[in-house]
């Protein structure tokens, strides 16, 4: 790639290409349990400054985050049956934007004329799958999306943030990247430790293909070497635009800014066969830190933080000039030039023609959106506590992780307690 090219498909703040096409997407932003406990929250997404609040009806609002009035900080304000108070001089704002009260010019101004000049950005936002999701592109907005694990009840969900030091499509471009699983993941810690033969199998044959809701990626090694294996005969999911999917868990790099991204993770994990039926009321938020404090050096302990340091280690924005791309790579090659063909469309002439990949507008069809899973059954309808201990003990004897909860350093231990007991693990 030219560093032009490398340009046109990482930035993504106001007035770039690639940040107009993403805008067009719902993504998810923040844990519905973080406004239970505090219903305010300061963001920035797509180099924007926002505040995120869920008002006392309910209603959630994605607003600038300075008031338009003397620009002070709204994610100090306070929330109310309908909309958010400044609390500089009381200036309230609806969804819309739009400014539903001015304490003082109410009083002088009895035409209330003057309030429409204090209507400030606005973007949309909305809860589903515990999940907040705003969307900052133009309208109509699309449905937010309803994948097929959204749907699953008997399940213990958790959501896992944290904020990544660089680009978001770096981060992207892991989750088409099956042969970096063999050498970040799997053998890190016979690496660390000078064991290499105890290395694991090394992948023998690689498949990408495009569907509708992203790219799938095939895999085959030196023990499983027959394509009725399900990494190859069902394979992993690339989520369009900006996500990875394995079955039991998602993945999602929003773009803070150029050079920070916002890492969501879903995690699902059914709840056993003796434990049901189960329903989960409140699905927890926690913010895993990425480096040691101590240190200052990067935490490898977990499979997502193994992955940070592999996105932070390219650089701030990668130079994509300065690869050499081998086969294995051909999945990332497909990914770069389906959001090449995307930006094009998008900067034809005939905008109307055709929504971007994966934009879902069909009621019927988001219902349930079906994905390639490995494992549906046992997820959907659930294993006994003995096979999932046995799963769960062989997959951290394998990454080499002592803890319960295999994705993300730092699972808060009452969150971790919670699980143990929902799972009926507790004091194994």
């Amino acid at each position: 790639m030219t560093p032009a090219e490398n340009e046109r498909l990482a930035r993504i703040g106001p007035g770039t290409e690639m940040g107009a096409l993403l805008r067009r997407y719902w993504h998810p932003v923040a844990g519905v349990a973080e406004l239970d406990d505090n219903p305010i929250k300061a963001l920035r997404l797509f180099g924007e400054d926002l505040v995120l609040y869920r008002d006392r009806s309910g209603t959630y609002g994605l607003l600038a985050r300075a008031c338009p009035h003397r620009r002070s900080d709204l994610s100090y304000g306070y929330v109310e049956a309908c909309g958010l108070r400044c609390s500089y001089h009381g200036w309230r704002f609806d969804e819309t934007g739009a400014c539903t009260a001015q304490p003082f010019e109410d009083q002088v101004n009895d035409s209330h004329r003057f309030r429409a000049a204090g209507q400030t950005i606005a973007h949309r936002a909305a809860a589903h799958a515990g999940l907040v999701w705003a969307y900052l592109g133009p309208d109509p907005a699309p449905l937010v999306p309803n994948y097929e694990p959204f749907t699953w009840t008997n399940g213990y969900v958790q959501i896992v943030l944290a904020e990544v030091p660089c680009n978001w499509l770096q981060c992207q471009e892991n989750s088409i990247d099956p042969v970096h699983f063999e050498w970040m993941h799997d053998n890190r810690a016979a690496g660390e430790l000078g064991k290499v033969d105890d290395y694991s199998p090394t992948h023998l044959k690689l498949g990408f293909d495009e569907f509708d809701h992203g790219f799938v990626y095939r895999r085959l090694r030196e023990d499983s070497n027959d394509e009725t294996n399900p990494l190859w005969s069902i394979g992993r999911v690339c989520l369009w635009p900006n996500a990875l999917f394995t079955g039991d868990h998602f993945e999602w790099r929003v773009p803070i800014d150029d050079e920070q991204t916002l890492s969501v993770v879903w995690a699902f994990n059914p709840v056993p066969i003796e434990r049901r039926p189960y329903r989960q009321e409140r699905i927890p938020c926690w913010t895993g830190p990425i480096a040691d404090a101590a240190t200052g050096r990067w935490i490898t302990s977990h499979v997502m933080n193994q992955d940070f340091v592999a996105w932070v280690g390219q650089g701030v924005i990668a130079d994509r000039s300065g690869e050499h791309l081998g086969r294995s790579d051909r999945g990332v090659t497909m990914l770069r030039r389906r959001f090449v063909d995307e930006l094009d469309a998008l900067a034809s002439s005939d905008t109307t023609a055709r929504d971007p990949k994966a934009i879902v507008r069909d009621a019927d069809a988001n219902e349930c959106i079906e994905l390639p899973i490995i494992g549906r059954e046992g997820l959907r309808d659930g294993i006994t506590v003995e096979q999932y201990q046995a799963l769960r003990g062989a997959f951290r004897a394998r990454l080499g992780i002592s803890d319960p909860f295999i994705f993300q350093y730092g699972q808060p231990a009452a969150i971790r307690a919670e699980y143990e007991a929902v799972m009926g693990t507790d004091g194994l």
